[in-house]
């Protein structure tokens, strides 16, 4: 797991309590920042809070000194209308971030190919991937396939992560 200490020591909400955004509130807590995680669906919720998330409701929160929002993938950010938490936080001046973005900050020296498109991702990703694998390079494959981008090992600059990117992540990256 990649552990996003550059926001140790400050208050992060994420939104969205599904594989990518569980995975993305524990790299935040194993770096140290303060969780304040919250799902729409009572049943992500009760599952966020069984891992020790700190489940506060978003939407009655003051985002103001929230360092980020993190929103996960499917989420709406802009189409047909922002999920009103995110209008929240943008009208606060919180950024808000995928959990792609938030992989591509921590380990700035990996190389990164992203896999995106309407039909195929996932089999290109997994061809890739294997090819790398294949070469002899440190790789790891993920994203919006599998494993989520943040539960993927860190890898530094002889490494390559090779993710499937869904339209929704790229949105946010």
């Amino acid at each position: 797991m990649v552990a996003l200490s550059s926001f140790a020591g400050r208050t992060v909400a994420v939104l969205g309590l599904g594989r990518s955004g569980l995975a993305a509130a524990r790299a935040l807590n194993s770096g140290g920042a303060s969780v304040r995680a919250w799902d729409d669906d009572a049943s992500a919720r009760a599952r966020g809070a069984e891992q020790g998330l700190s489940v506060t409701d978003l939407s009655a929160s003051d985002l103001s000194q929230a360092a980020a929002l993190v929103l996960s993938p499917g989420i709406p950010l802009h189409f047909p209308e922002p999920h009103p938490v995110v209008a929240q936080a943008r009208a606060a001046g919180v950024p808000v971030l995928g959990d792609i973005e938030l992989l591509a900050r921590a380990c700035p020296e990996a190389r990164f190919v992203a896999v995106t498109g309407t039909n195929g991702k996932t089999t290109t990703t997994a061809l890739i991937g294997h090819i790398c694998v294949s070469a002899g390079r440190k790789t790891e494959i993920g994203g919006n396939l599998g494993t989520p981008a943040l539960a993927l090992a860190a890898l530094g600059s002889d490494g390559i992560y090779v993710l499937e990117v869904s339209s929704y992540q790229l949105d946010l990256t």
